[in-house]
């Protein structure tokens, strides 16, 4: 089980900070996966995050203004959004090891 938090509603131009936790295995060992589903819109992958953390790789759409990172002691994996914009306007999910997340909605408008 993942349980996701951090969510709501900013205005553009403004800053979310996502988290995702497991519960009932280790993340240490786990390369981490952000996606994001926009209403009439397919799930599109935009970060993602190897297990030691050294390798990170993100969607044009959000590079620049979206950070992953872990912390590994604190069990959780993070998604810093900045400079966000209408169109990122979605729900965002975390996966790893075959596992799904609730989502957590994210809705930037003025």
């Amino acid at each position: 089980q993942l349980v996701e938090s951090g969510g709501g509603l900013v205005q553009p131009g403004g800053s979310l900070r996502l988290s995702c936790t497991p519960s009932g295995f280790t993340l240490k060992y786990l390369a981490v996966a952000w996606f994001r589903q926009a209403p009439g819109k397919e799930r599109e992958a935009i970060s993602c995050i190897s297990n030691s953390g050294g390798s990170i790789n993100y969607a044009d759409s959000v590079k620049g203004r979206f950070t992953i990172s872990r912390d590994n002691a604190k069990k959780t994996v993070y998604l810093q959004m900045n400079s966000l914009k209408p169109e990122d306007t979605a729900v965002y999910y975390c996966t790893m090891n075959g596992y799904w997340g609730q989502g957590t909605q994210v809705t930037v408008s003025s």
